[in-house]
This record gives structure tokens, sequence and C-alpha cells, in this order.
């Protein structure tokens, strides 16, 4: 169960990286790359890469 919980929350918290790196894009294009790391880290933890 504590498995499950851990999956869904790093699917959150990567959902929530990219709607920050989309609004970044839009918005402020020369600061989008900050939010990179976040996305890529929780995508990865979210599919068990790591």
């Amino acid at each position: 169960m504590e498995a499950q919980t851990n999956i869904k929350k790093y699917w959150a918290l990567f959902f929530l990286w990219f709607v920050i790196l989309i609004v970044l894009l839009f918005v402020y294009r020369e600061f989008f790359w900050l939010a990179l790391p976040g996305t890529l880290t929780y995508f990865a933890k979210a599919m068990k890469l790591f």
C-alpha cells in the first residue's frame, strides 16, 4: 500500500511541475528551464526508473 501511495504522490508532483513548466514557457520563456529538473525527476520516480 505504501508503494502505491508514493507513486500517486510522484505523479501528482510531476503534473504540478509540468504545469509550472508550461506556465514558465509561455510567461517567462527564459526561465522555463528552471522547472525541468523537478519535472524530469518526478517523472522518473513515478515511472519507477530509480
